[in-house]
């Protein structure tokens, strides 16, 4: 539910921001600043609960919020590159214990505006610092991504994006971190 609230709220935040960037003259460099949802990937642990149940985390799922920058390419706003960093979490149900999966993604997409307000983006993302934290209550586990492709396409502040990466753990397991997400994202 938290997460759905902090949705809400982006989302009329990024539409404020929108609304009075349009009364401003275009500008070469924008700040950028957004959230994203994603799911998918392989299960890189399981939890077992007292209840019984169990659940899973995967590597490609979690909550993230990132800033960067937007550079225009040229004078018609058609082409520009969009660089940004944050961070990207999951935890469980569990009362007793915080256990999560954290990264710290950067991500640098060619971006093409075939019409107002569509955008189609490709490009490179990497997530850095990748740690599995139990909290306590298991070995916790680092892991390493190499360079992944993220595609995109947007619609106003709305974007639907697919990411390809592989994680790999202490033990050179490989995971796929391949996630479809829901992003929400604006310039100022």
């Amino acid at each position: 539910m938290k997460q759905i609230g902090f949705l809400i709220t982006a989302i009329l935040l990024l539409n404020t921001t929108i609304a009075q960037q349009k009364q401003k003259e275009n500008k070469p460099v924008r700040f950028l600043a957004g959230i994203a949802l994603e799911f998918g990937g392989d299960q890189v642990a399981e939890v077992l609960f007292e209840d019984g149940s169990t659940q899973g985390m995967n590597a490609g799922q979690g909550g993230t919020v990132f800033a960067g920058g937007q550079f225009r390419l040229n004078q018609k706003e058609t082409f520009f590159l969009r660089a940004s960093a944050g961070i990207k979490y999951v935890t469980t149900k569990a009362d007793n214990a915080h256990i999560r999966l954290t990264r710290f993604p950067l991500q640098l997409t060619v971006n093409y505006v075939p019409v107002k307000k569509m955008r189609l983006a490709a490009g490179v993302v990497t997530h850095q610092a990748i740690r599995l934290n139990f909290d306590g209550l298991g070995d916790n586990t680092k892991f390493t991504s190499s360079p992944g492709l993220v595609m995109e396409v947007g619609y106003g502040v709305f974007g639907l994006s697919y990411t390809l990466m592989t994680y790999q753990n202490p033990s050179q397991e490989s995971f796929r971190a391949n996630a479809i997400g829901l992003t929400v994202s604006g310039v100022f």
